[in-house]
């Protein structure tokens, strides 16, 4: 099973469409059957998953879904093209617990989590109505939480920084090795996919 659709509570639908179009997200559908039902969806860069907002489409109150995460492998780099793109975002920061974060802004500690322990990195911000989201830094995954024999890129962005991540560590296997690996290719598909799945990484 995989989640396909998180529905928003809005109260006005063009400008929710105005403020998630200006984040970049892609526009998959604006149909109104009538007046009085409009579906509207959207979906983040890179997800698999998208958003449905309108008119009919929920009983919820605007502004009443929270919690909503993003998870992004530079929250810095994301932190700062959300906010070029309209969004008022929090600064990073941290829960004191290093677990998870509380609800509503208790035990937030600024700044990322040390040394950016992946997972524990956040920022929050909101749409006009309220629905609140967070973007949650995560660089490596773990254990379990892919399946190795299914994992993807979700987008350019994700596999440049994996071919980053695997070039660095491939550099200090080199010198474990002493000479040149010619068997980088091979190297680099075992890295990238184990980093994603959380199995253990070659040495």
């Amino acid at each position: 099973m995989k989640l396909e659709v998180v529905v928003l509570p809005v109260s006005d639908v063009d400008r929710a469409k105005e403020f998630y179009k200006g984040l970049g997200w892609r526009e998959d559908a604006d149909f109104a059957a009538s007046a009085d039902f409009r579906v509207v969806q959207l979906t983040p860069p890179g997800s698999a998953c998208s958003i449905i907002f309108g008119t009919g489409v929920t009983s919820s109150g605007p502004g009443s879904a929270q919690g909503l995460h993003l998870t992004v492998n530079d929250i810095d780099q994301a932190r700062a093209e959300l906010t070029e793109r309209g969004a008022v975002v929090s600064e990073v920061f941290h829960d004191s617990t290093g677990v998870f974060h509380h609800a509503g802004t208790v035990a937030r500690v600024p700044g990322p989590a040390p040394e950016h322990k992946s997972y524990g990195s956040f920022a929050s911000f909101s749409d006009p109505d309220g629905n609140g989201w967070l973007i949650q830094e995560i660089t490596t995954r773990l254990p379990g939480r892919i399946d190795a024999a299914t994992t993807t890129f979700a987008s350019v962005e994700d596999l440049a920084g994996a071919l980053r991540r695997a070039e660095a560590a491939h550099g200090e296997h080199e010198k474990h090795l002493g000479k040149r690996d010619e068997n980088w290719p091979e190297w680099y598909a075992k890295y990238m996919v184990s980093e994603q799945s959380g199995a253990k990484l070659p040495e």
